[in-house]
């Protein structure tokens, strides 16, 4: 009896957050696998198999969104991570000055409120009355359609991401410089390492995995774009800011097509996943 107790007792306890998990996680994800392989006519829901995802090869629409978030994923996060690294390898140093208000200063804009943040930057970026535009016309330049032009506009998005999100992948990498032990870095100065030697040798090979770990978590968070291409550029001019996120949004509350916006988010998962791996099997390689 009590070692059936000891069994038992643990599962008691998991019991109400698994039901949860499996109500709020489990169903809706299962639920809507299901509704992508239906669709409704004259109000009927049937049996649709694929279709929706032959849909998906043939809509220019999601083909755009697809090619924007690409771009996204392919500069922007790049940038961001080496920003992010160079940073956390100054503000590592013990000989830099206010260390603790600089840590913290960069790591401000990844609390603050996104809503906040992205009128904040339609209001600075404004075209004709921005601020920023104010001191380019000062200087005797043109001023720039930041949210207007379709270039500018993926810009003006890739400026939000990495200013929002540098100060957190910062902290992150700074827990992982944190963890080499000095040591590593005397000894190499010893030998007669120079400072670029000690961190392609020392630091770049043991911080690895907390790259690995950035990269994949920056490219989830990319995939993901919402919020930021909705407040900025609402997905202009002409879908070019569109990204999947914000085209499954458009599906589901504006055409309010249940069944196609299962098969995009599907879609979504099935990228995430695919890039998470393979990322994670390259790290592996990496380290082998």
């Amino acid at each position: 009896m009590t070692s059936r107790r000891i069994v038992l007792t643990p599962w008691a306890f998991l019991t109400p957050a698994l039901l949860l998990y499996a109500l709020f996680t489990v169903y809706p994800v299962a639920r809507a696998l299901i509704l992508s392989f239906q669709r409704n006519i004259d109000g009927e829901i049937r049996w649709a198999g694929v279709a929706q995802y032959q849909r998906l090869l043939g809509d220019d629409v999601f083909k755009q969104a697809l090619f924007n978030t690409g771009i996204f994923l392919v500069v922007q996060v790049p940038i961001m991570l080496l920003a992010a690294l160079l940073i956390a390898i100054a503000l590592n140093s013990k000989r830099f000055p206010l260390r603790a208000l600089f840590r913290s200063a960069f790591f401000l804009p990844s609390i603050m409120s996104l809503v906040a943040v992205g009128v904040l930057f339609r209001v600075l970026l404004n075209e004709d009355l921005g601020l920023v535009n104010y001191l380019i016309s000062s200087l005797g330049l043109s001023a720039v359609p930041w949210i207007t032009h379709p270039w500018w506009a993926k810009i003006t998005v890739m400026l939000l991401l990495t200013w929002r999100y540098t100060g957190f992948m910062m902290v992150i990498y700074l827990s992982g410089l944190q963890t080499i032990p000095d040591e590593l870095y005397e000894a190499a100065e010893i030998d007669g390492s120079s400072g670029w030697q000690s961190f392609w040798y020392i630091t770049l090979p043991l911080l690895r995995p907390t790259i690995l770990f950035t990269t994949v978590l920056s490219t989830i968070g990319v995939l993901q774009i919402f919020d930021e291409a909705l407040i900025v550029t609402r997905g202009g001019p002409s879908n070019e800011t569109l990204t999947i996120g914000l085209y499954l949004y458009q599906t589901v509350f504006s055409s309010a097509d249940f069944h196609y916006a299962a098969a995009l988010s599907w879609v979504l998962v099935i990228l995430i996943g695919v890039l998470s791996v393979l990322q994670l099997r390259l790290g592996e390689r990496g380290q082998g």
